[in-house]
């Protein structure tokens, strides 16, 4: 069974909800990323969404921005990617979903990427700038096996794109707290309960939720709704704020935030 799956089989038998962490890949170097993201799995995240380092982040605040930035100056590449993943599978099992554009992908080459990010340790791709509907229309998008597809969804989605997204998507649906790009800088949206239900009445898979939560009272507000809660550039900005001790910084702010997603 892919680790997603046995992930939330777990959760759901546990009558828990899943903390899902990103970070991006090679930030601040790889060998501190390599820390941080085993720092995440053993403070008890249930997913890591591993953002590969892009030129280009459309879709990302200016937090996660500097981040790909950093990696990139680092010597971060897609291939080395794929390493971090390998060496962290040599001692860690925590499902691994990376998070990315598509440009790097096309580039590396679209079916020969899942097989390759498949066969490192990867889970799943949450691809955040190729739509379903558009992979379809082309035979280079529609070959890739071997990963979870993660869908995003937004408060603005309309119904009949809601349903679609929510009928296509693999391992888990990632719902948007609120509009606008990554960061902290906006708080979760009230009517979160409202969306999570519109999106459970087509959806297959657990549905998590992401966008702005910083602080344990948010993740409660979101883990009473959702399924999960995802939490991204908080965590990254503890990186930046402390490179020379990344890894200890992350698990200290981490860890109030799962206590607190469990605890729902």
């Amino acid at each position: 069974m892919n680790r997603i799956d046995a992930a939330f089989d777990r959760l759901r038998s546990e009558g828990k909800k899943a903390f899902v962490a990103y970070v991006a890949a090679g930030d601040p170097s790889f060998e501190a990323s390599l820390e941080v993201i085993k720092a995440l799995a053993d403070a008890g995240s249930d997913v890591i969404e591993l953002g590969l380092p892009f030129s280009d982040p459309l879709a990302d605040g200016i937090v996660n921005q500097m981040a790909a930035d950093r990696a990139l100056k680092a010597g971060m590449t897609t291939p080395r990617s794929l390493e971090l993943i390998r060496k962290f599978r040599e001692t860690h099992q925590t499902p691994i979903v990376l998070f990315t554009y598509l440009n790097p992908i096309f580039t590396y080459g679209f079916e020969k990427f899942h097989a390759d990010a498949a066969a490192a340790g990867a889970d799943g791709i949450l691809l955040l700038d190729l739509p379903p509907d558009e992979a379809r229309e082309n035979d280079d998008l529609a070959r890739g096996e071997g990963l979870k597809h993660i869908r995003l969804i937004a408060p603005t989605t309309p119904d009949d794109r809601v349903k679609l997204l929510a009928e296509s998507a693999e391992g888990f649906i990632y719902a948007l707290s609120r509009t606008g790009v990554t960061g902290a800088h906006g708080v979760p949206s009230e009517g979160i309960g409202e969306q999570v239900a519109k999106i459970r009445r087509d959806a297959k898979v657990p549905v998590c939720v992401g966008f702005g939560i910083t602080t344990p009272d948010q993740a409660t507000m979101v883990a009473k709704s959702a399924d999960g809660v995802i939490v991204g550039s908080a965590i990254v900005k503890q990186i930046e704020l402390n490179p020379t001790r990344a890894a200890e910084a992350v698990r200290d702010f981490v860890s109030p935030l799962i206590a607190a997603t469990k605890a729902v």
